[in-house]
């Protein structure tokens, strides 16, 4: 098998079968320079063209490492800008598929201008039509910002390298130290990437999430029939409190849950679920890990962290660009307090808030365990915009957590009055009854009933209107 067909295969096994169709594939170079005259150049190193995931209209390209190592010049370039002037007229997602060798440097300021026509269409499709960009071999250098600029990122767990430097180059490293270019780091420390898993599962995983997004951002086409129960019961959901990747699972229609950034801030959970055949983006804080039996694998404080925080923003603006409503799970009693959350937290706190009370579409609010102090504010509460607010009967609102509040008030006293003091404290302020006393709190519901509860805001919401002061627009 050659690797010419390999660009061709990727695309064949990620679209619906024999529904692809290739678009420019008689353009070659037309750089003489180092010789590259003598050396034929295939499609220019890139298969471009269209065809449908699950009936859907997608453009994909796929990079072919065997023509000059799938390295980007000025044709190879051009075919990824006609695809997206396309894609952009049509209202449909873009897919690239990642193997290159970076620029064509016998193309010299061709090349350096091919990657820019590049980033100009990847900016002018941003919150207009879905970009995917799935990296199964290198992508180096300027290349990188590919990914970064698209809004979801899938990475081969073996084979793949992504990387600005290569870690031969970074001051005190070198690859077998310290592989910044591997999967593991970026998508764990470096938070560039949603999913990290073998070729196959890639493509499943892509055809999954292209099946739970809408196609542009003035098309709601991600709806579908539900077959599933809307009245249908959650037993025990509130065993999952710790744990939001669970709980969206369990109200899910048919238990379709796409996690986004999966392996990144773990402490915060993000991706989609189906309501009612709705898509719906849901964001959670999460405090522990469970893994497929049930049993714990990673535990977390109840803290909103800066990387929590930031990934959670990401999230919800994408949500937002595309119309697709939010739901936000809230446990949270502070904030990270780690030297590198002090550094960046009150930052990515605050990009969370804009993107939360920035959003225009609908957005109910989940309180399941403890919303504490500004934590609580800015996890999506009624303050910020949230439209309706939710809360099981056990959960805690308060200013902090009752013991603490005590220790202040009854500073000096003797620890008798100081825990009469925290229980009166809990149950005056943190009680969620009092919350709901003061109207910020709309429903408290039996976890039980939480899918029920739910898809009914949902669908109450689903005429929402809301305008913003006009301006260009925000700078958070």
């Amino acid at each position: 098998m050659s690797s010419s067909s390999q660009a061709s295969q990727r695309i064949n096994a990620l679209l619906d079968e024999n529904s692809f169709v290739e678009i420019g594939a008689l353009v070659t170079a037309r750089s003489t320079d180092f010789n590259l005259k003598q050396e034929e150049t295939p499609s220019d190193g890139v298969v471009t063209g269209y065809g449908v995931i699950g009936g859907n209209l997608v453009y994909v390209y796929s990079q072919d490492a065997s023509v000059l190592g799938g390295s980007i010049g000025e044709m190879h370039a051009k075919k990824i800008v006609r695809l997206y002037d396309l894609a952009i007229k049509t209202g449909s997602p873009v897919i690239g598929l990642i193997d290159s060798a970076g620029m064509r440097l016998q193309e010299g300021t061709d090349a350096l201008n091919a990657f820019g026509e590049i980033y100009l269409k990847q900016v002018e499709a941003s919150g207009v039509v879905p970009q995917i960009t799935a990296v199964f071999g290198t992508c180096g250098g300027g290349l990188a910002l590919i990914p970064s600029i698209t809004d979801f990122t899938f990475m081969e767990s073996d084979k793949a390298k992504l990387f600005v430097n290569s870690p031969n180059v970074l001051e005190g490293n070198y690859k077998e130290k310290l592989d910044t270019s591997s999967a593991k780091w970026q998508s764990q420390e470096a938070g560039n990437v949603d999913v990290v898993a073998d070729e196959a599962t890639i493509y499943a995983e892509i055809r999954q999430l292209v099946s739970l997004l809408p196609s542009n951002n003035e098309d709601g086409d991600s709806y579908e029939e539900c077959s599933d129960d809307l009245n249908r019961a959650c037993e025990n959901l509130d065993g999952a409190t710790g744990d939001p990747a669970l709980i969206a699972r369990q109200i899910s229609d048919n238990g379709i849950f796409f996690e986004a950034k999966r392996d990144y801030a773990k402490e915060m959970v993000t991706g989609f679920i189906k309501l009612n055949g709705a898509t719906v983006g849901l964001v959670g804080n999460r405090t522990v890990v469970f893994d497929e039996n049930g049993k714990e694998t990673d535990k977390f404080d109840d803290k909103i962290t800066a990387h929590g925080a930031n990934k959670a923003a990401e999230f919800i603006s994408f949500c937002d660009a595309f119309d697709i409503p939010v739901l936000t799970l809230t446990n949270a009693t502070g904030f990270g307090s780690s030297k590198c959350d002090e550094k960046h937290v009150a930052k990515a706190a605050g990009r969370l808030v804009y993107a939360l009370a920035n959003a225009t579409v609908p957005k109910v609010n989940l309180i399941t365990g403890k919303a504490f102090g500004s934590a609580y504010v800015v996890m999506n509460s009624k303050a910020v915009g949230a439209d309706i607010t939710i809360s099981w009967p056990d959960a805690q609102i308060g200013t902090m957590d009752a013991n603490i509040a005590a220790k202040i008030i009854c500073d000096g006293k003797d620890a008798e009055t100081v825990s009469k003091a925290a229980s009166d404290y809990a149950a005056l302020q943190n009680n969620v009854k009092s919350a709901a006393a003061r109207g910020y709190v709309d429903e408290i519901i039996e976890p039980a009933d939480t899918r029920k509860y739910v898809v009914g805001a949902f669908e109450m919401l689903f005429t929402k209107r809301d305008e913003r002061p006009a301006k260009k627009h925000g700078t958070v």
